[in-house]
């Protein structure tokens, strides 16, 4: 008989994601339930309570206990996890730069949430990008199938690097809607990713004692911070490796698979004509609205951004150049206040001097504001015009 193909489902977002993570088989899972976040949580609570999956799970009472909680659990030398949003994310602050700086391997999902003030629930980056000085992998996904592979991804590299890792979803658009997607079994994501089993010294053991987070002096705090620095900068090459070894290790069905770019890695993705006039360089779901206008336009290129930290400065530089794109629009969903968009901040540092392509800073989607190829069409209009430094995209 003919080998069964890989099977997609049609699920939500959040239980794709849920139902990749009981399927990597963490030891202990804890969090706190917060929209758009939940579904998740609820999900992997359920499997836990119906017999489905063995991990110890842990409702905290805030995101801060959360964090705290699976810290804990990892220097004991467990596969932890946990999901947030927003508030919470911001909520756990301290103790996330404590778990970079003590090299504990946890993955976070983060369901992407405006912050207050004002409230609101709904979609952009601002959480995420406010953490990203936090010591942490941080991994964007641009749709179901994506963020699959990250989780999966996020694991491997943050367990081989003792660096914790945070997979970003924009939030109902892509945790609340549905789609076709491919969830590796098991069998599968254990042939890529095996057991986990840290290192001697990597976790508590009274046999060994250690401490972790000790007190620095100034003759060794900024060594220490430069070595986390340095690992996490080298994690480019590892998220590059493992993820050709996942593609070849873990087959997805036709029926999922992306169409191909001219350049796809680990770190990010060209996809476009080989000599646009006008690149769009975005990062998390926005990206497949911006793909549909590139379809329509034959000068047009878009460069997903799939790893904002480390940054992948170098890849980013070397594909312009090879582009030779003479506009670049950075598009995205945060503003650093006082400033301009923190995406574009890093981009422009990364290509100054170095290629001659006009660079400007537009923000879109604050608050879950519909982002329309209406407004893609007007950016590119205004990026091959004379253009401003900063645009707020609303319309």
């Amino acid at each position: 008989m003919p080998k069964e193909k890989n099977k997609t489902q049609i699920v939500e977002g959040s239980r794709a994601v849920a139902l990749t993570i009981k399927n990597i088989k963490p030891a202990f899972v804890s969090a706190y339930p917060i929209t758009p976040q939940t579904h998740i949580v609820e999900d992997l609570a359920k499997f836990n309570v119906d017999g489905k999956a063995d991990y110890e799970y842990v409702r905290a009472e805030s995101e801060f206990a959360a964090a705290s909680i699976i810290e804990g659990a990892s220097a004991t030398g467990l596969r932890v996890y946990t999901a947030t949003s927003s508030q919470g994310l911001l909520l756990m602050t301290e103790v996330l730069f404590n778990i970079a700086g003590m090299r504990f391997p946890i993955v976070l999902t983060c369901a992407n949430r405006g912050i207050s003030a004002p409230i609101t629930i709904w979609n952009d980056h601002q959480d995420a990008v406010t953490l990203r000085d936090a010591g942490w992998i941080m991994f964007f996904a641009e749709n179901h199938q994506e963020a699959v592979e990250q989780h999966i991804l996020a694991y491997k590299v943050a367990e081989k690097l003792s660096l914790p890792a945070m997979v970003n979803i924009d939030g109902f658009v892509l945790t609340h809607s549905y789609e076709g997607v491919y969830v590796p079994s098991e069998k599968e994501i254990k042939k890529f990713l095996p057991d986990y089993k840290p290192r001697q010294g990597q976790y508590l053991d009274p046999e060994n004692p250690r401490s972790f987070g000790a007190f620095a002096t100034p003759a060794h705090y900024m060594e220490i911070r430069q070595e986390l620095n340095d690992d996490l900068t080298r994690a480019k090459e590892t998220i590059e490796k493992e993820y050709d070894l996942y593609h070849k290790t873990i087959k997805t069905s036709d029926a999922v698979s992306k169409k191909p770019g001219r350049i796809d890695n680990g770190l990010l993705e060209y996809y476009g004509p080989k000599k646009p006039r006008t690149i769009l360089v975005a990062l998390g779901s926005v990206v497949g609205t911006i793909k549909d206008v590139v379809d329509k336009n034959k000068n047009v290129g878009v460069l997903k951004i799939k790893v904002m930290r480390p940054f992948p400065d170098k890849e980013i530089l070397n594909t312009l150049r090879r582009i030779k794109a003479k506009n670049i629009a950075i598009v995205e969903k945060a503003i650093s206040l006082g400033s301009e968009g923190p995406l574009a901040l890093d981009i422009k540092g990364a290509i100054q001097g170095k290629i001659r392509a006009k660079a400007q800073s537009f923000v879109v989607g604050l608050g879950g504001r519909d982002i329309t190829g209406k407004m893609i069409e007007k950016i590119i209009k205004e990026t091959e015009g004379k253009g401003n430094e900063l645009t707020f995209v609303g319309k």
